[in-house]
């Protein structure tokens, strides 16, 4: 099973983030970007790949306490970028040092477990909007983006996702992402 670590923003902040990114999808290219839905966004703390269901009793119990030892902590979405031409994202401002630590610490939980733990990016704390499916210049879209400061929240819980892949080859067909497990911050 193809599984995450994430942190995933409560209702409130989704939809006045949702509220804000309405108008980008009517810029120029807008038609050549694959837009995330809202009820899926998340913050990816660490991508745990395929790993096999023998793992799962380690792994949560080592997820459980990376979340244990991390303090429930302020966010809010924050600003735009990109990465190249190919993904439009906001970010995130607000108590980030604990949201980098709860992203290494299960990281190295996860690995511990036995997960094959991508460590090919460093942790830059970003909800992913839209990826190109086309040639599109996003540079509009970030800066459309750059202004923005969303509500602040507060990060409570760990999550353990699990991402199922589109296979049925149906155009517009996006990933569906389900809780495994939650630990509580702090707990």
């Amino acid at each position: 099973m193809r599984l995450f670590a994430a942190v995933v923003p409560p209702e409130t902040p989704v939809a006045e983030l949702a509220g804000a990114t309405a108008a980008l999808r009517e810029l120029p290219g807008a038609d050549l970007l694959r837009w995330t839905e809202p009820a899926g966004w998340h913050f990816t703390l660490a991508f745990l790949g395929e790993v096999d269901p023998a793992l799962l009793p380690e792994l949560t119990e080592r997820l459980g306490r990376a979340a244990h030892r991390h303090p429930p902590h302020e966010l809010r979405f924050a600003g735009g970028g990109r990465f190249g031409d190919r993904v439009l994202w906001v970010g995130a401002d607000g108590e980030r040092t604990i949201l980098r630590d709860l992203a290494r610490s299960a990281a190295a939980g996860a690995r511990r477990a036995g997960a094959a733990v991508d460590t090919t990016h460093d942790f830059h704390p970003h909800l992913t909007l839209a990826r190109a499916t086309g040639p599109v210049h996003l540079r509009p879209y970030a800066e459309s983006l750059a202004g923005f400061s969303g509500t602040p929240w507060t990060v409570r819980r760990l999550e353990l996702m699990r991402s199922r892949l589109p296979g049925g080859g149906v155009p517009g067909e996006r990933p569906r992402y389900e809780t495994v497990a939650a630990w509580e911050l702090g707990g």
